[in-house]
């Protein structure tokens, strides 16, 4: 196991979702049911995006040349810091899809999945797990990764709702789109060079 690609996975991920519409969606879903049941449907809609973004990354630089992988992956990284710098007012939408509706039980679970699974869509985190999984070539661990950091980003929409909610958001975004920048930028070195980071 690779403890810099985890970490590297982790952080990127958990700091990618935090002011992501998922996690708002999150927010909404837990104030209307159980946050336990909210929190399993959110979790198992994560782990299937997961799984479909490492599946992608993985069969993108299996059969692709790398350097071409590391061209598109920063671009990718470069698309997604455009995606968080722009998208800022993702907190006033949740909040605008508010109706006051509760639900309870199994139909807790299953709208909490249904909603985050199709938001996550093409969304920054699902782009950037791919991109990561064609990175550093590792499907598990990076799907390891970028779960427990979309788990921990849920727990924390779960628990802590209104204090998320405070979070300056354009901030956040911000340092999410400059990490993404130094990405780009190290990635499409190693794909010019022909080498590979630690990053």
């Amino acid at each position: 196991m690779n403890p810099v690609a985890v970490a590297t996975v982790f952080g990127i991920v958990f700091v990618g979702e935090l002011p992501d519409k998922t996690m708002f969606a999150s927010l909404v879903l837990a104030a209307r049911g159980r946050i336990g049941l909210v929190w399993l449907g959110v979790a198992a809609a994560f782990l299937v995006h997961v799984a479909i973004a490492v599946t992608v990354g993985g069969v993108l630089f299996t059969l692709l040349p790398h350097r071409l992988v590391q061209g598109v992956v920063a671009l990718m990284f470069l698309f997604g810091a455009a995606i968080a710098y722009r998208d800022t007012d993702t907190a006033d939408t949740a909040e605008a899809s508010d109706t006051g509706y509760r639900f309870d039980g199994l139909r807790t679970v299953g709208t909490a999945f249904v909603v985050i699974f199709i938001a996550e869509w093409g969304d920054l985190t699902q782009i950037l797990t791919a991109n990561l999984a064609a990175r550093y070539d590792d499907a598990i661990e990076v799907g390891i990764a970028a779960t427990l950091a979309l788990w921990l980003v849920a727990a924390l929409a779960m628990l802590a709702g209104r204090l998320m909610r405070k979070l300056p958001v354009l901030l956040v975004r911000r340092v999410t789109a400059a990490v993404l920048l130094v990405l780009a930028g190290v990635t499409g070195f190693d794909a010019i060079m022909g080498s590979s980071t630690l990053i």
